[in-house]
């Protein structure tokens, strides 16, 4: 069994998905279609405008014929490393399946950075990039590069499952 696991990103002042959110949602769906997932995590807590990235997640599922119960939520991270520590529950319930995280190019490498940490055989599945600006794709990767670098930092030495600092 494997279930896709969706990082979370930003909802927009009116509460709509951001186009990044959407992309990593309808991406999990399809595979959910395809039968690679049985199961969709939607992850992310409450940023910067309501509702919760999870619920947001959670409605464009449902609309897209992800049966409710396939649909499971962990709605209070706001970063990849508590996006990942925080689904363990979730796994155990699930016995432990192997997880797909559905994330940007840009953001891949961080994301299994972080599986690893906490012992996942993760591996990662991106959506296209295509309507995209060319300008956000590069100011992605540049925010992406530091926040890289944050996280070998601030993992490296730690207890797997129990991030430093």
């Amino acid at each position: 069994m494997t279930v896709a696991v969706i990082l979370g990103a930003a909802v927009q002042s009116d509460g709509t998905p951001s186009p990044t959110l959407r992309r990593r949602a309808l991406h999990a769906v399809e595979m959910f279609r395809q039968g690679r997932v049985t199961h969709v995590i939607c992850c992310g807590g409450l940023g910067r405008f309501p509702p919760r990235e999870a619920e947001v997640m959670r409605r464009i599922c449902r609309e897209e014929g992800v049966p409710d119960a396939a649909i499971l939520l962990e709605d209070q991270s706001h970063t990849t490393l508590e996006n990942l520590g925080n689904i363990r529950p979730i796994l155990a319930d699930l016995g432990q399946p192997e997880i797909l995280i559905v994330t940007d190019g840009y953001h891949k490498w961080r994301a299994l950075l972080t599986a690893r940490h906490f012992g996942f055989g993760a591996q990662v599945a991106c959506p296209a990039m295509s309507g995209t600006a060319g300008r956000r794709v590069v100011k992605s990767w540049l925010r992406e590069i530091p926040a890289l670098i944050y996280y070998l930092w601030r993992l490296r030495g730690s207890d797997r499952g129990q991030p430093s600092g």
